[in-house]
């Protein structure tokens, strides 16, 4: 059985986690919040690609007070964070927030503290408890001779206790650091010292180059245990690339299913189409399908072919033409301009089985 398997079930709008239910996308957006329309629109082109819940900053209280008139718009569950000032986040929740993140040991006080929970509480909404490398306690850093995963793990379950210690336990857990071994190592300590969810990512992991290498193998690693029940891949660009990302991710650990898988290959001196740009366009062309397949774009007659065959529907490129593949069996071969059309023509008619 795994971690996500034994952990509580937790509601967070009209979404669920933990206890075995699917691993959900997650990302945040970098609109001020207190400009609705633009909150507003950037949620839906995330929503359009796949997120699933949403996380928006609440640094003011006209931010807090934003949330109501978002939250009419969309319709995934939105998540106030918070930082420093326990007022925003009892504001946040006031106006509708779904869940909200807090650091309760940047929150300050118990009497603080409290009064979060309470209005957490009232509405029964969950408090995510979260940790970065960059934000742990004096104690824990001076303890264990700076930032180590038993220090994450040690501050977020210490930090979760004060809320249980209010009465209150509707909680997820998140142990974010840099440090992407660092952080697998943390995931894999906690998961065996905790009930609750987990939201996992890489923080602060970079821009769509090195963040998505760098979350790919942060995330494949965590994921792989059977550990998280929420996910972003942080990226410093669109956050609805943070989107995509955290799609393939999944797919490629078959903890989901829907949408094409697109494969191409290297390219190498036998290749005499444009393959390159052909692979690119294919990739941007399957993201307006859910068909669960597998397209294969190939560059040349040696292993293209074969691999073309593996997949549900291919292109194999040969001399300024090609053969379009169809459940392993060769449907026609197409001069190179019209490869493109003729395989986004095959995925419009496609029929899953």
């Amino acid at each position: 059985m795994t971690y996500r398997e034994q952990t509580k079930e937790i509601h967070i709008g009209n979404r669920v986690i933990g206890h075995g239910n699917p691993c959900l996308i997650q990302s945040m957006t970098n609109t001020r919040t207190e400009d609705v329309k633009a909150t507003v629109d950037q949620i839906k082109r995330l929503e359009a690609a796949g997120c699933e819940i949403v996380r928006c900053t609440v640094p003011t209280i006209e931010a807090a007070k934003a949330i109501k008139e978002i939250k009419k718009e969309i319709s995934i569950p939105l998540v106030a964070d918070i930082h420093f000032d326990y007022k925003m986040a009892v504001a946040a929740i006031e106006n509708g927030a779904d869940k909200v993140r807090i650091n309760p040991g940047n929150i300050g006080s118990d009497d603080r503290l409290r009064a979060v929970v309470e209005a957490a509480k009232e509405r029964n909404i969950p408090i995510r408890v979260g940790v970065n490398s960059g934000s742990l306690e004096k104690s824990i850093l001076e303890k264990y001779g700076g930032v180590t995963p038993e220090g994450l793990c040690e501050s977020a379950l210490n930090n979760a206790k004060r809320i249980e210690d209010m009465g209150y336990d509707n909680l997820v857990l998140s142990i974010k650091c840099t440090d992407v071994l660092m952080c697998v190592d943390a995931h894999k300590l906690i998961a065996g010292k905790t009930p609750y969810p987990l939201h996992v990512g890489i923080t602060e992991s970079g821009t769509d180059f090195s963040g998505n290498i760098r979350s790919g193998i942060g995330l494949g690693l965590i994921l792989s245990e059977g550990i998280g029940d929420t996910v972003r891949v942080s990226l410093s660009g669109d956050p609805v690339d943070e989107i995509r990302s955290a799609k393939v991710i999944l797919r490629t650990l078959k903890l989901r299913k829907g949408g094409i898988e697109v494969v191409s290959c290297p390219t190498c001196g036998r290749t005499k189409i444009d393959l390159i740009g052909l692979a690119k366009r294919v990739e941007t062309l399957a993201l307006n399908y859910d068909h669960d397949i597998k397209v294969a774009v190939m560059g040349c007659a040696v292993n293209g072919p074969g691999e073309a065959r593996e997949a549900d529907l291919g292109i194999a490129g040969g001399d300024g033409e090609g053969l379009l593949f169809k459940k392993g069996q060769i449907v026609k071969k197409v001069p190179e301009e019209l490869l493109f059309e003729t395989l986004k023509e095959e995925l419009d008619n496609w029929k899953d089985a």
